[in-house]
């Protein structure tokens, strides 16, 4: 069940504007233990939600590698989103109505304020894991950064140091999709549906290939004009995204992913920063994934110094991480027992 943590205290974000106070929805699984140091917390990407047990059944739950027998099991929704924590549809104290458009720009860094806040909240000494895919990724390794001695061990998929000049590109595309909906910064929850909708099947090419579209989505009749299988596989992921999510959020989020570079302020080079990052590391690559290719997990591969870096042969592109339970969760499970470098 979600759980909402808030905060009184003014919350300074990196650009230096303050929210007057901070919600964050999160769901716990399991028990903390005496030590306070059986965590694992696990970072959601783009449109996910605290409820990591319902969009990563595979991975955790009872029987689990992820395990609530034995772990306590946080995931907190991000700074920004539409699912309970501070973000576009949550009140302005000042005013009494959502944000809406006019909520402030945030950054990762933000995000990983916020978790720490939230695990101070539950009385957690240290991370034994962090885990995360893709956007979960960035906020992983920027806490890891921010408190080295909290975080002990980090598992990354399908993520890189930075936001690639490829990914930005993407996420801008994404955003003139929203722009372009009139409707977009109007003070309502459905504001900018249209935009989202495109934003969404922009995102779907991306998030799966070449290759997958036409195994799955070839029509069988040779006949049509017109209505085509892969034209409704795009429209209906488009208006399924449209029902559970807000376009405000989405260009907001996107955002933040474009701020993600963890040399930003610290070093000139991003290995720089990657070789002081002590944590033993698990890094997962998915030889399908164009939008974050295993050659930005190999790069971090090359300059952690306590990394075990293992690439997967998926179909199923950067979604790889979310779908490949059985493979992802052995190689994880025999990490974590010692069983693999």
């Amino acid at each position: 069940m979600v759980q909402h943590f808030h905060s009184s205290e003014p919350f300074r974000l990196e650009s230096g504007v303050v929210l007057p106070e901070l919600h964050v929805a999160y769901h716990t699984y399991g028990q903390l233990n005496a030590a306070a140091d059986n965590v694992i917390w696990i970072c959601h990407a783009l449109t996910a939600n605290s409820d990591v047990a319902e969009w990563w059944p595979g991975l955790v739950g009872p029987g689990k590698v992820i395990d609530p027998e034995k772990y306590f099991i946080v995931c907190a929704n991000i700074l920004g989103s539409c699912y309970g924590s501070s973000g576009p549809l949550t009140p302005n104290p000042h005013t009494g109505k959502p944000y809406y458009s006019h909520f402030p720009l945030v950054t990762i860094r933000d995000m990983v304020h916020a978790h720490m806040l939230l695990a101070q909240y539950l009385g957690i000494k240290s991370i034994y894991l962090a885990v995360g895919g893709s956007m979960g990724g960035y906020q992983a390794m920027e806490w890891a950064i921010m408190e080295p001695a909290f975080i002990q061990r980090l598992f990354l998929l399908a993520t890189g140091a930075a936001e690639s000049a490829w990914g930005i590109a993407i996420h801008t595309a994404q955003r003139l999709a929203i722009e372009a909906d009139s409707s977009w910064q109007e003070d309502r929850p459905d504001a900018g549906a249209k935009g989202l909708k495109a934003a969404r099947a922009i995102g779907m090419l991306t998030y799966r290939n070449y290759q997958t579209f036409v195994r799955t989505q070839t029509d069988p009749d040779f006949s049509k004009i017109d209505h085509f299988k892969a034209s409704s596989y795009i429209l209906y992921q488009g208006d399924k995204l449209v029902r559970r999510f807000n376009a405000q959020s989405y260009w907001l989020l996107t955002k933040a992913m474009d701020s993600h570079n963890i040399a930003r302020g610290r070093a000139t080079k991003l290995e720089d920063v990657l070789v002081t990052m002590q944590q033993k590391t698990l890094i997962l690559g998915i030889t399908s994934d164009i939008l974050c290719p295993p050659e930005e997990q190999r790069f971090l591969a090359q300059h952690m110094p306590h990394s075990a870096y293992y690439e997967i042969d998926s179909p199923y592109g950067h979604d790889g991480f979310l779908i490949e339970f059985a493979i992802i969760g052995q190689i994880l499970h025999d990490w974590l027992e010692g069983e693999l470098p």
